[in-house]
């Protein structure tokens, strides 16, 4: 029982840092044209604006920076950030040599926010919106990249501690479903309700616990599932933290 205070108690200080992992809080923008002409995005000369106030006197590029950049197609758009502030803006290039400006808009108190982006022959209105579209971030190659990385990093780690322990590794399959399962609920319903990462975090601890208790009702039990969880998910998010800024380039 005190191993698991013990546990529980160490978790609390770490909370703001494992409060910024993945998933990050993402926008996503649809653009609707208004025009008889639909060019397509330039991606290289767009960029999104970092406003302190409602009228952008104080701004700064969101950049590239790790996994934080806006990152465009030819007819859609999103970015990833670290800590976005309340008012953002974006100026969206084209390739047909025109560049628009939009509106100054609010950003969503939540992980994941989705905007409509009304182009007009001079101008851009972002207006956000509550449609959640069917594919989601999961369909993304970075979601499908980063469950691998979390899977492969958990599953080493729960690996030690079975070993440590002297506890069987067929518990080992339980941590595999259990990761699965609680990574892919987080990344396709919960970000879109959730304002804080660290929410997801501990509703992934504790889900995967009772999943890996609940699998293993002979081997393993509610504390020692506890610890287990603990020990993978912050081996998983810290380095995994780490390699997302040096595979950045390979994710997206």
């Amino acid at each position: 029982m005190k191993k698991l205070i013990l546990t529980f108690l160490l978790m609390l200080p770490l909370t703001a840092v494992w409060a910024d992992v993945s998933p990050k809080p993402e926008m996503e923008f649809s653009f609707i044209y208004n025009t008889a002409q639909k060019p397509f995005i330039d991606p290289l000369h767009s960029e999104q604006i970092q406003c302190s106030d409602n009228q952008c006197l104080e701004s700064k590029p969101l950049g590239h920076y790790g996994l934080q950049k806006l990152y465009c197609s030819a007819g859609t758009c999103f970015s990833v950030a670290y800590e976005y502030t309340d008012f953002q803006q974006l100026i969206i290039a084209f390739e047909d040599g025109s560049k628009r400006m939009s509106n100054i808009f609010p950003a969503a108190h939540r992980l994941r926010a989705r905007y409509n982006v009304y182009v007009d022959e001079n101008s851009l209105t972002v207006e956000p919106t509550d449609i959640v579209p069917h594919s989601g971030a999961w369909a993304r190659k970075d979601a499908l990249f980063s469950l691998l990385i979390i899977l492969l990093l958990e599953l080493i780690a729960a690996a030690a501690y079975l070993v440590y322990t002297q506890k069987s590794f067929t518990i080992l399959y339980s941590v595999a479903v259990a990761n699965v399962l609680t990574t892919a609920f987080s990344w396709v319903f919960l970000a879109w309700y959730a304002s804080e990462s660290a929410f997801l975090w501990i509703f992934c601890v504790l889900a995967e616990t009772l999943i890996i208790r609940l699998m293993n009702l002979k081997k393993i039990s509610l504390q020692d599932a506890f610890i287990l969880t603990i020990a993978a998910n912050v081996t998983s998010y810290s380095i995994g933290l780490m390699l997302s800024f040096w595979l950045a380039e390979l994710i997206f």
